[in-house]
């Protein structure tokens, strides 16, 4: 069961699940019937005082669900009405089955005008699945309008009504769940860009489909999940630090001291042998006695960071590095020093000036950084964040990370963080996960699994940090320990 919650599926391939299990002999309606019974005991469950349901049909299948529960709502003693948007009568397959056994029990199914007419304990979203293919108009729009300004708490069947399954953006506006109860493959889009802010709570049901038909569907998208800590085994009691991994940060232009600080000191956080700073020089004092467990080099001629850079394994790039002739006269070192790297920040910009190819870095843009990597824009990075990472994986090789609600690894196949929180939205929380990367190679991890185990032991710390004191104001040297908890399992 866990398993296939992992796997994130496009619409299209949802609905190739759908015809599998059906074609292995699960009848259609059975499926329907299961999915609405999924939702309703996912609503009793949460609400058992519920009496009374208003439930919003749209067209589809994601109708018939609504139907079904409904019809289920009804038998089990609860007061449920029917708002429908889509001419019922006209309603294909299943769905129109469902409407046929709902339309002989005494309950409410009339036309969705201007509002809900009674009160009611909680809504229920059965307006467009995952098959929405152009932006939400007219009586829609003002049905999910109606849904989101009432007071009353909303589930969502399969995906909130107007959010676009593939990629997660709002298709013109989308209902604000409190759950979002998801069956069969659990949809990439759920998760990222935009929809965080729409799904609630969500909860994935397999319905029973054979294993089979997932083994038919190939997928390349993956959620991260707290089982990703296994893959970082306990130390053996005799290592010693030269075995740990010696990471060398270099940035710190001047007054940009702080981000090297931050990755460095995550480097040390996150279990680095050694940690090296090769700054501007004016730095090494305030580093040191900041961290004096950090070894901190002042660095004015760039001829002077060979040494530095030989004794390394992992060098990170970027934080607070500047954009001026020492930047990159730094860039290119360690770029022909050939050595695993994490490329961040003003490292980022500087090779979206001057494009190469490696395959051993680790490149960690946000949107922004991303958009002058592909030569694009915010929007359109942000219009499709899956496509965005792909593309700077494949142009620029090694592993991409793009940072943001979802954050995405893009390697041989494409992972996704769900954790983490809007308190983390602050300075230096970048920096401190290059630091984490880096101390993970260091350790002795490919690239891609440190850099997936490092975006979620930054999120988890995140979580627990807001969790004890709150989202706003959280500062990023506030997970700076929380990353010793949660990377120690």
């Amino acid at each position: 069961h866990m398993i296939k919650a992992h796997n994130l599926y496009t619409a299209e391939q949802t609905r190739e699940l759908d015809r599998l299990a059906i074609e292995q002999g699960t009848d259609g309606y059975a499926l329907m019937n299961r999915a609405g019974r999924s939702v309703l005991d996912n609503i009793t469950r949460r609400w058992p005082d519920a009496k009374q349901l208003a439930i919003f049909c749209g067209a589809g299948n994601n109708a018939g669900d609504g139907y079904v529960v409904a019809r289920l709502a009804h038998e089990q003693g609860l007061v449920a009405r029917v708002y429908y948007l889509s001419e019922p009568a006209r309603l294909n397959g299943e769905a129109h089955q469902a409407w046929e056994e709902c339309k002989q029990l005494d309950l409410t199914i009339e036309p969705f005008v201007s509002g809900m007419h009674r009160d009611t304990d909680v809504v229920i979203d059965a307006l467009v699945g995952t098959g929405l293919q152009r932006p939400l108009a007219d009586q829609w729009l003002q049905a999910v309008d109606c849904i989101n300004v009432s007071p009353w708490p909303v589930v969502a069947v399969d995906i909130p009504s107007g959010i676009n399954a593939d990629n997660g953006r709002t298709m013109g506006a989308a209902v604000r769940a409190d759950i979002t109860v998801s069956f069969i493959g659990l949809n990439r889009g759920l998760f990222t860009a935009e929809a965080p802010e729409y799904t609630g709570e969500i909860i994935y049901e397999d319905l029973e489909v054979p294993e089979i038909c997932y083994e038919s569907v190939a997928t390349n998208t993956f959620l991260i999940d707290d089982g990703i800590i296994q893959q970082f085994h306990a130390r053996s009691r005799i290592v010693h630090k030269g075995q740990c991994g010696h990471v060398l940060v270099i940035g710190g232009n001047s007054g940009m001291a702080g981000a090297p600080l931050l990755a460095g000191r995550a480097a040390l956080r996150s279990g680095a042998g050694l940690v090296s700073i090769a700054t501007r020089p004016q730095n090494t004092m305030g580093m040191v006695s900041a961290q004096p467990e950090l070894m901190v080099h002042g660095i004015e001629e760039v001829r002077a960071a060979d040494r530095l850079i030989d004794n390394a394994s992992v060098i990170v790039i970027g934080p607070g590095l500047g954009r001026d002739s020492w930047a990159h006269g730094l860039l290119d070192r360690v770029m022909q020093s050939r050595k695993p790297m994490v490329v961040d920040a003003d490292g980022l910009t500087l090779l979206a000036h001057e494009p190469a190819r490696c395959e051993n870095w680790v490149l960690t843009p946000h949107v922004g950084e991303a958009a002058r990597l592909l030569g694009s824009t915010n929007d359109e990075v942000s219009n499709d964040r899956f496509s965005a990472v792909v593309q700077i994986q494949q142009q620029y090789g090694g592993v991409a990370v793009l940072k943001g609600a979802g954050t995405l690894v893009s390697s041989s196949d494409i992972r996704l963080c769900p954790y983490g929180n809007p308190g983390m939205a602050t300075a230096g929380m970048g920096d401190i996960l290059s630091g984490i990367i880096g101390a993970l190679m260091a350790q002795g991890l490919a690239q891609a699994r440190a850099a997936e185990l490092a975006v979620w032991a930054h999120a988890r710390a995140g979580d627990i940090e807001a969790e004890a004191n709150g989202e706003r104001g959280m500062v990023a040297g506030d997970i700076l320990n929380r990353l010793r908890t949660v990377l120690n399992g």
